[in-house]
């Protein structure tokens, strides 16, 4: 017999200890009080009639004192839990592994798969031996223990109540590598894995998971696998025009026979456009709107059967964008005046365009974009980017060439080489562009030239110490350049390149990864409020919050009362949008067996019946001193 609660040598101590106790309070009960009555021959006779009994007497009080002994001896061993040493060495160690990726909100078990899952370790709970120890863990993008390695009953089915899907897919891997890691030195060790099956791969960055002696049993759940998915959706304005944009999404048919679908376009809560497709079996079919307007913050799709037939996943049925905010952008201009310059600015009504003459320069302020026409100062900081027009004194980040001028009548002034791949000559024609005079620039050998002449590059690209700058090596006004088309396009093109919110801007982050997330660089906490409207604390490090994202919807994160960033989060998964149910499991070439003994029961326990015990010994003592027996 081994006492696997409280040590043998404290409940003899503590034995020790209580017994004494009880037998001094015992001696003190029988302790008469003398008391002085009248008429002693009286008392005489009674007193020899009461000898006559005193054995009996002696018996009685025996008993009693034996009593409370017996009691505080089965409490005593109640706090031991005793169990036979052959339970002690037979006794299971299993760590429970439920599956809450994404595909776990199924629908085809009711209510869902997950609530079935529960309910299966909810049966292996109670069907624990004595000796049997479990840990319950919950899988998705990460793994969380909710559980110790214990028998005790209410703490696991706490843990198993705590259990909620997510929409990340399961990392299998981790969640196996946990629990061999667990387990490991510890007797008759076992994972049992609960799972729909859709897991993905047992290898790591530390290569495949190996199980050792861990055994490795599975649980299946699920029957069925009608589904339609959104896997993919984002959302992008156009440079030129921010009241309009494009949506980009690919819709999936998982099932093996063709369906008749409606997709649903929402901009800002309201229906924005609505279709009727056809998805060939397994088909994945990318879908294109151009030219899209009426939504200015929050875009959603959502996608249903055309028939009404239910979908068995509506977990990715529903994705969520957000469009780039529609921001004014600061621009400085440095100018004696330039007509064509100004005429520029005024076509996009998102640029508040402030003018100052050099020698003023700066203006009162910060800016996004500064823009140098024909001057160069000393740039203050609160410039932002810098576009140097016809730079040619000595306050610039490069070196400025020696005017040359279209006098060859063999060859033109010109763009003789252009990289046309470049953000800023999105949608222009540079190349038939006549130029009077220039003056070749030169850049250091991380800048970009993007324009040349057979005299140089009259147009470079780079960066100083994290600011952005272009430069163009001639007067647009000694050239034909201001009278095309280019030359607007070519300027606010420019301009929002620098302003970057077309080309860095996420309109939706993943689920079941982790998220950088714009945030001040001040702060070091921010609090981020969930889809579900629940807020908690994350981090912040180099200006980013930190946050390991499982579940679809709009998020705002705060760093403070006016610096509130809104973004959204998707399930974007073709493979957890594949609900098909596995029958088995194969991990590393070995197959997963059934799940071993669980009997819902009475759990024998010897302490249950050392409890048993007191109360029954409790009711002899109550019995007998009311009954006169052993007062």
């Amino acid at each position: 017999m081994h006492f696997v609660g409280v040590p043998l040598a404290t409940l003899l101590q503590i034995g020790a200890l209580a017994g004494a106790v009880v037998v001094v309070f015992y001696i003190l009960k029988l302790r008469r009080r003398p008391v002085a009555v009248p008429f002693e021959k009286l008392w005489e006779r009674i007193l020899r009639d009461k000898e006559a009994t005193s054995l009996f007497s002696q018996l009685k009080r025996l008993l009693s004192l034996l009593l409370q002994l017996a009691l505080l001896a089965l409490l005593l061993l109640a706090l031991g839990d005793p169990r036979p040493a052959a339970n002690i060495l037979e006794g299971r160690n299993i760590l429970v592994l439920v599956d809450a990726s994404a595909s776990m909100k199924a629908t085809d078990a009711a209510p869902s798969r997950i609530e079935a899952a529960k309910e299966e370790v909810k049966r292996m709970v109670r069907g624990l031996s004595g000796s049997d120890r479990m840990l319950v863990a919950q899988m998705d993008a990460a793994v969380t223990p909710l559980s110790t390695m214990t028998s005790e009953i209410p703490d696991l089915e706490a843990a198993v109540a705590s259990i909620k899907a997510t929409d990340a897919g399961a990392d299998f891997a981790r969640g196996l590598r946990f629990g061999v890691d667990t387990l490991r030195g510890l007797s008759s060790p076992e994972i049992i894995v609960v799972s729909d099956g859709a897991l993905g791969p047992t290898v790591d960055a530390a290569g495949p998971v190996e199980l050792g002696d861990v055994r490795l049993s599975f649980v299946p759940i699920g029957s069925r696998s009608a589904n339609v998915a959104i896997t993919g959706f984002s959302v992008r304005r156009y440079p030129l025009d921010k009241s309009r944009y494009e949506v980009m999404l690919e819709v999936t048919n998982t099932n093996d026979e063709a369906v008749d679908v409606e997709l649903s376009l929402f901009g800002d809560g309201q229906l924005t456009d609505l279709s009727q497709i056809r998805l060939g079996p397994k088909e994945r079919l990318p879908r294109f709107y151009p030219n899209l307007s009426g939504a200015s913050k929050t875009l959603e799709a959502k996608i249903a059967y055309a028939n009404g037939s239910r979908d068995d996943l509506p977990a990715d049925d529903h994705a969520f964008a957000l469009l780039p905010e529609r921001r004014r952008a600061r621009v400085q201009v440095v100018t004696t005046g330039n007509m064509f310059l100004e005429a520029a600015l005024l076509l996009d009504e998102y640029l508040e365009v402030t003018s100052v003459d050099p020698s003023k320069y700066p203006a009162k302020g910060n800016f996004d974009v500064t823009i140098f026409d024909g001057v160069t100062p000393n740039v203050t900081p609160g410039s932002g980017s810098l576009l140097y027009l016809n730079p040619s004194g000595e306050n610039v980040p490069f070196e400025v060439g020696k005017p040359v001028e279209d006098t060859d009548p063999n060859y033109r002034l010109g763009f003789d080489e252009l990289d046309e791949k470049h953000p800023i000559l999105r949608y222009t024609v540079l190349s038939d562009v006549n130029i009077g005079r220039a003056r070749p620039l030169k850049g250091e050998k991380e800048d970009k030239v993007i324009g040349r002449s057979y005299k140089g590059p009259i147009l470079i690209a780079g960066s100083r110490a994290g600011v952005k700058f272009v430069a163009l090596g001639f007067d647009i006004r000694e050239s034909d350049f201001p009278l095309r088309i280019s030359w607007p396009l070519f300027l606010l093109n420019t301009i929002n390149e620098f302003v970057e919110e077309d080309v860095q801007y996420i309109s939706s982050f993943r689920t079941g990864t982790v998220w950088q997330i714009p945030a001040s660089s001040a702060a070091q906490i921010a609090t981020l409020e969930m889809p579900d409207g629940a807020k908690r604390d994350v981090p912040v490090k180099d200006g980013r919050a930190v946050f390991l994202g499982q579940q679809a919807g709009f998020y705002k994160l705060s760093t403070g009362p006016d610096e509130v960033t809104t973004f959204a989060a998707n399930l974007v998964d073709p493979a957890e949008s594949e609900i098909k149910p596995a029958t088995e499991l194969v991990v590393g070439g070995r197959a997963a067996g059934a799940v071993g003994e669980f009997k819902v029961g009475v759990r024998r326990e010897i302490w249950i019946y050392l409890l048993a015990a007191v109360l029954l010994v409790t009711a002899i003592e109550w019995l007998t001193y009311h009954r006169r027996v052993t007062v």
